[in-house]
């Protein structure tokens, strides 16, 4: 069983930054996905980043190109968003996501919330 644990939301002032961590409880082994989902109130769960763990394949919502970056430390089982230039339209609970990787025909991470079985308790990130 994976334990997700998430550290670093909080509130930040419109334009500033903020970096999320999730630490993974064992060898998150490669070949699966991890990233982050978001989920503001009222909305649905979207797929913000995702990386490939061990590759090079990652994906963006297109809402955040540009501004957030994911990158992945295989050692130390983790997953971090670097997030900059926020906006209040980020407010959201951040999640940590694990699931295995599978070829949909456009990526090998497809950014759908049904592919990760293994979630983190979540984050609030707060912009204003």
């Amino acid at each position: 069983h994976v334990q997700l644990v998430e550290s670093g939301g909080g509130s930040v002032q419109t334009g500033g930054s903020m970096r999320l961590s999730c630490a993974s409880s064992r060898y998150t082994y490669k070949r699966n996905c991890m990233g982050w989902f978001r989920q503001a109130p009222g909305k649905d769960r979207e797929g913000v980043a995702v990386l490939w763990i061990g590759g090079a394949t990652t994906y963006y919502a297109s809402s955040v190109k540009g501004r957030f970056t994911i990158s992945q430390d295989i050692a130390e089982n983790t997953v971090d968003l670097q997030m900059t230039s926020l906006q209040p339209e980020d407010t959201a609970m951040y999640y940590c996501v694990v699931g295995p990787s599978r070829w949909d025909g456009t990526t090998i991470c497809p950014p759908n919330a049904n592919n990760f079985n293994y979630w983190g308790q979540g984050t609030q990130v707060t912009v204003s």
